[in-house]
């Protein structure tokens, strides 16, 4: 890996790169995009939450607070003389909204990291330890399209991705193919303001083998599936797991084509007297003693989950994740 050289550069010498998977699912609805369209872009709504428009706004504070980056941007210096962005679109473009706004501060340089004329493959590594695995990651939505374009237009080998990214292969193949999946089946049926990439998970569970059995034998498809998705029949995506035991119960299946998936798994649970026990205790008895469970499962019961994941089961212990987690961060939350 070549060494970068650390130096100040000013401002409007930086080119930001609209390639970049942040911002790049964005360019595609502007043809020649203004500075004021790529930073609405840089600081738009990922989500329903407002998760990621929280995270720009804080940045920006912080950079105001300290008058400046704490952490230089990582820039290419191509061989044409232009310093293209590899990683700090985002910091660059607020720099530039503060100088532009006359914001106290200097605002005319940038702390940089500039590497020489790197190769492609030396350009995709050092975004991928940045975003990937490093402590701002991409979004899934992101990381994937990233991903798909490494594999499909680079044309890395999956045994190359995993060993910039780490990871399993099989998650890399199935963010891969997820991608390909929602872009194929779910887009074609969005206008562009309907496209809405915090679905995409939805899309990584349709690639575990059980739910595309479900469809298949249920004489359904992915572009079933897309249109379940965007209808929000699966509002809560980590339901999607249920589709096999939901599908597969006439009933249920009624149920959630008439309604939505709660509904249906509503309708299969079925409350049992020792249910009815369970339900009377606290949440802090049942989180002891699923400890003491789990602490005391063996490897062979295990392995007889990972082989059956898509079984009712197994989703038990995927939701009461979710749930436990959901409930750990409010917790911790000020």
């Amino acid at each position: 890996m070549p060494k970068p050289k650390y130096t100040d550069l000013p401002v409007d010498k930086i080119q930001l790169d609209l390639s970049n998977p942040r911002i790049a699912q964005w360019m595609e609805m502007y043809k020649n995009p203004t500075s004021e369209d790529i930073a609405l872009a840089l600081g738009v709504r990922e989500s329903s939450t407002g998760e990621a428009t929280t995270t720009y706004t804080s940045l920006k504070e912080s950079i105001k607070t300290n008058k400046g980056l704490i952490h230089p941007i990582i820039v290419n210096k191509q061989s044409d003389g232009n310093h293209v962005v590899i990683e700090g679109n985002t910091r660059v473009a607020i720099i530039r909204e503060f100088r532009d706004d006359e914001i106290d501060g200097d605002w005319n340089t940038v702390p940089s990291m500039v590497y020489d004329s790197l190769d492609q493959e030396i350009i995709d590594a050092i975004r991928l330890q940045a975003h990937l695995v490093g402590p701002r990651q991409w979004r899934p939505y992101a990381k994937a399209k990233y991903l798909f374009s490494l594999r499909n237009e680079s044309h890395l080998t999956l045994e190359q991705i995993v060993d910039f990214c780490g990871g399993r292969k099989s998650e890399v193949n199935s963010y891969i193919n997820a991608y390909s999946d929602i872009e194929k089946y779910y887009r074609p049926l969005c206008d562009d303001s309907e496209f809405d990439p915090t679905r995409f998970s939805a899309f990584v569970e349709l690639q575990k083998p059980i739910i595309q059995t479900a469809l298949v034998n249920n004489g359904f498809n992915k572009t079933d599936f897309s249109t379940w998705i965007k209808e929000l029949k699966i509002r809560r995506l980590e339901k999607v797991r249920a589709l096999p035991r939901v599908l597969n119960n006439s009933n249920a299946k009624d149920i959630f084509l008439r309604s939505n998936i709660e509904e249906a798994i509503r309708s299969l649970d079925v409350t049992t007297q020792g249910e009815n026990v369970l339900s009377d205790a606290t949440i802090f008895q049942l989180a002891k003693e699923i400890s003491v469970k789990i602490g005391n499962i063996v490897w062979a019961e295990v392995q007889s989950l990972k082989e059956d994941i898509g079984a009712e089961n197994v989703e038990y212990l995927f939701n009461a994740k979710d749930n436990l987690h959901s409930l750990c961060k409010d917790i911790e939350s000020d």
